[in-house]
């Protein structure tokens, strides 16, 4: 059994890293407030745009947009991954890559190639350690994203679309539920279909100017660029509640690692203390 020096030792490192992971726990329920408040901020001018895209795709038939065009055939496949710049959030990355990974399996079975890109560190991390094909990637974005930070690596991946690099591209990102819920979602951005562009209610005339494929092109690029931003803002908010609920479980586990260690230090003194007693009854006994 160790001495009671070695328990102080211990006790005293627990409440050291209790300190640390309690005010890392503040600091990510700050964050989350703020994080949640950008989520739910984004989320109008998001639908918003989905409808104007949804009623422009629909209301010039002469002109199609690439976005909107189903491909015939699927011989690649474009990713992009959203994880966190940082760990200590729980299975959240984990979660997420497991996703991509099982489907990027799929995929390779049925012979479709792939591109990725990787919006945080893990995420790239574990896809140059995977082998994959990183087309481009972007990390550091920091507690609150920035759309001059994103547009670059998603350029990459709406050209690599319309040059036929790939037939379809998706994102994988923890969808946030609420403060105790996240959940690793698969979506597909590109040809835009179902509930992303949807069926308009009625049709709407257009006059355009200057003409309807610079419009297209401009109005249905700032569509994917706000689901992208919107699903990145939804990935810090899942990022900050993760990270608040582990480092609270990990304050919770050090107080109770605390509880048993002070026990057995005090069994330890307390067996110490009667040693001592017995030795000098012992010893005055024998005088």
């Amino acid at each position: 059994m160790p001495g009671s020096k070695e328990i102080r030792n211990k006790i005293k490192s627990v409440q050291n890293t209790r300190k640390i992971t309690k005010a890392m726990e503040m600091v990510a329920a700050s964050k989350m407030r703020r994080a949640q408040e950008r989520m739910r901020m984004a989320r109008p001018y998001g639908e918003k745009i989905r409808n104007v895209a949804a009623h422009i795709s629909h209301a010039n038939p002469e002109y199609r947009h690439p976005f909107v065009v189903e491909r015939d055939t699927v011989r690649r496949v474009g990713m992009i991954v959203v994880t966190t710049d940082k760990g200590l959030c729980g299975g959240l990355n984990t979660n997420v890559l497991r996703l991509a990974l099982s489907r990027m399996k799929e995929w390779e079975v049925e012979g479709e190639g792939i591109e990725v890109c990787a919006i945080g560190n893990k995420g790239l991390g574990f896809m140059q350690r995977l082998g994959a094909k990183v087309a481009s990637h972007v990390t550091g974005l920091g507690d609150r994203p920035h759309m001059e930070k994103l547009i670059g690596a998603v350029k990459i991946m709406l050209d690599g679309y319309i040059e036929d690099r790939f037939d379809r591209l998706l994102i994988f990102y923890t969808k946030f539920v609420n403060t105790m819920k996240q959940e690793p979602v698969m979506e597909q951005l590109l040809p835009l279909a179902g509930e992303h562009l949807g069926t308009p209610e009625g049709a709407w005339d257009y006059i355009y100017e200057p003409d309807a494929k610079d419009v297209l092109d401009q109005v249905l690029t700032r569509y994917i660029e706000a689901l992208i931003y919107q699903a990145v803002s939804e990935n810090m908010a899942s990022e900050q509640s993760a990270r608040m609920v582990a480092m609270k479980a990990a304050s919770d586990n050090a107080g109770t690692v605390i509880d048993e260690l002070t026990l057995i230090y005090n069994k330890t003194r307390q067996a110490s203390i009667t040693k001592e007693l017995s030795e000098i009854v012992g010893g005055a006994a024998a005088v």
